[in-house]
């Protein structure tokens, strides 16, 4: 009988470490199917922070006088309505938590008020159609920085990791919003060609709030050519506001060619953050192997 009582105790042994072997590899597949759905997620909230800067500054400019960008900020319009179904999805499964970063009432909200700034922007002035538009871009900033600590953080839990999330969902999306608001504003200053005391003080701030952004970034985690290629745009962006945006009168920067060099600096710090992504699912990597272990495809 002993061995009998032996046999069933290194039976039951067997069994509930296999139980816990694979509740944990099941963990480790849930987790990395949500690291994978969030990123997804931060992506697309990305690409329509993008398209918001972008009709921002084009709306400064043509507001200020500048009729060149009638026709690609309509267009611009139009990729930001395609791009908002996207998020309908990421709503409803935030919905789904305790405490969702983004629900589906949020976004209609959103929504409405994207459609209201897009009818009364003709007749508004350009202070105003900027602060709307930044209303709504922080409204993204703050669910994608939601996003990243919430559950790209929470996955992703070794203290290296830590630095590289919060580059890639806040301190990086943030920096592109002080290059954006600068270039939505030095827009209007190409423009009219002449720049406000008002706008001075403000576009001064910018640059200095963007530079303090790009050390902290770097400090976290700036090695690489993608980095030093976004450091050296937003360098070469504040040099431009700093000797050629501020004089009150006889400012010769064209429009375009002042959009051209914003947008370059924010493109390279998108760029930053797309390379900060591809490194997060990296060090998920594990999570994704398991997945696809655990749920092989079909022939």
């Amino acid at each position: 009988m002993d061995w009998i009582m032996i046999l069933m105790g290194l039976l039951a042994l067997f069994v509930g470490a296999s139980s816990f072997w694979l509740y944990r590899r099941r963990n480790r597949s849930d987790a990395g199917r949500s690291l994978d759905e969030t990123l997804a997620a931060c992506r697309a909230l990305l690409a329509l922070i993008a398209h918001f800067q972008q009709h921002r500054g084009m709306s400064s400019a043509w507001l200020a006088g500048d009729q060149g960008f009638k026709q690609r900020l309509e267009g611009k319009g139009r990729e930001i309505e395609a791009c908002i179904p996207s998020l309908r999805d990421i709503a409803r499964r935030e919905g789904e938590r305790v405490h969702p970063c983004l629900t589906l009432n949020d976004l209609d909200l959103f929504r409405f008020n994207w459609a209201n700034l897009h009818e009364k922007l003709p007749g508004l002035s350009v202070e105003q159609s900027i602060a709307q538009h930044s209303f709504l871009i922080e409204q993204l900033l703050h669910w994608l920085a939601a996003l990243g600590e919430s559950r790209v953080e929470l996955l992703l839990d070794e203290p290296a990791a830590r630095g590289l999330v919060r580059n890639y969902a806040s301190r990086l999306p943030a920096l592109t919003e002080c290059l954006g608001q600068a270039r939505a504003l030095g827009m209007s200053v190409a423009a009219r060609h002449g720049c406000s005391a008002v706008v001075r003080v403000r576009l001064m701030f910018l640059v200095a709030r963007a530079e303090a952004l790009l050390k902290q970034a770097s400090e976290a985690g700036g090695e690489g050519v993608v980095a030093d290629k976004a450091a050296r745009g937003v360098q070469q962006m504040a040099r431009v506001i700093r000797t050629q945006m501020l004089l009150s009168s006889g400012i010769t920067v064209a429009a375009q060619e002042y959009f051209e060099v914003a947008s370059g600096a924010i493109d390279h710090v998108f760029a930053w953050i797309g390379d900060s992504g591809v490194q997060l699912k990296q060090a998920g990597s594990g999570y994704s192997h398991v997945s696809q272990s655990l749920h092989p495809r079909r022939a």
